[in-house]
């Protein structure tokens, strides 16, 4: 036998010592054979989630696209039941091409963690006085696995009146009537801006529920090209933030204005619609009796939410690439983003 013979089989016989021994040493202890083998059950659970984030890793590594998660809504078409969906239901195209999809998680369990921002308008008109109940009981009806904050538009700014908190009864008290002095608010878009930007990067599901007239007062023009909205819209989707908006009315003419009130609507209604939120109390005129039929379908909502990874086609530079998801499931929606923000 060769040198090199000799040095491979001594090394196949000590990978046989390594297994074997501990295998004939545990043969002669039953009982801790049986302990051993319950601590790796327990063990094997406890590192499921961390072999299965690694398996769509490594399958993400060994294709030529990028990952990219979005947070999708189940919605049913009919009745209040929504379909459970599994990760085959699933598919994710970018125009006439099907992306893969590398996982599908329920935001259920360890993956319920929530970040909720209430974002009321500082401009609205008294009538938002008689909602606060409504969002009072909102707040304090939210799983522990949420976290709510508070804050107002006011000059543009989000100013913010309780940070995220598990103590949704501290939450709750920070609710107050709004100031309610016309032009208090230029732009309900550079105030969303403003909070998307303040707010710290995390893996976290992250939503707004905005209320406001949706008039940019700075802006003044009645079309589809406002800038300050496209901002807050593309902000809002690279950070991640699903927004759903209610409408309630401003002071002054413009809160009686068909034509501001319309185009304040529309705009609430594409902000929602393409950070896949939704839009609420499409009326025109006066104040929704009440905001909680809306709210209530908010936490619906946000309690059939699933993280979803796919492989995004490879850019040749970072940039903005439109998706449509579709499912075979009968009775089913699938709510999200319409464009992500994709880099090489």
């Amino acid at each position: 036998m060769s040198l090199e013979a000799k040095l491979y089989d001594a090394e196949l016989r000590a990978m046989h010592e390594d297994v074997s021994t501990p295998s004939r040493r545990s043969f002669h202890a039953g009982s801790a054979v049986g302990g051993t083998f319950v601590f790796l059950l327990l063990a094997a659970a406890g590192r499921a989630q961390t072999v299965r984030t690694a398996d769509a890793t490594v399958r993400a590594q060994q294709s030529s696209g990028v990952p990219v998660q979005v947070v999708v809504t189940v919605e049913a078409r009919k009745g209040e039941e929504s379909p459970v969906i599994n990760r085959e239901d699933v598919m994710v195209h970018e125009g006439r091409d099907r992306d893969e999809v590398i996982d599908w998680v329920p935001a259920q369990g360890e993956h319920a963690s929530l970040e909720l921002m209430i974002l009321l308008d500082d401009g609205s008109n008294t009538t938002l006085g008689s909602q606060l109940d409504d969002i009072r009981n909102f707040i304090n009806s939210q799983p522990d696995t949420t976290m709510i904050g508070v804050a107002y538009m006011r000059d543009g700014i989000a100013r913010v009146a309780q940070n995220l908190t598990s103590d949704h009864a501290l939450a709750a008290t920070a609710l107050r009537l709004p100031v309610g002095l016309r032009g208090v608010n230029g732009s309900p878009y550079f105030s969303l801006t403003d909070l998307v930007k303040r707010w710290p990067a995390t893996t976290t599901r992250r939503a707004v529920v905005m209320a406001t007239d949706g008039i940019d007062r700075f802006y003044a023009t009645g079309d589809l090209q406002d800038p300050y909205l496209d901002e807050a819209i593309d902000n809002a989707l690279r950070a991640g933030i699903t927004v759903s908006t209610i409408y309630t009315p401003g002071v002054g003419h413009f809160g009686h204005s068909y034509w501001q009130t319309y185009w304040g609507q529309i705009y609430l209604s594409r902000l929602a619609e393409e950070t896949g939120g939704e839009a609420y109390y499409i009326g025109f005129t006066g104040p929704p009796v009440s905001f909680t039929p809306f709210l209530n379908d908010v936490g619906k909502r946000l309690a059939h939410q699933y993280l979803l990874t796919f492989l995004a086609k490879r850019p040749k530079k970072a940039n903005w690439q439109r998706i449509r998801l579709m499912t075979e499931v009968p009775n089913a929606d699938l709510v999200a983003p319409g464009r992500v923000w994709v880099t090489p």
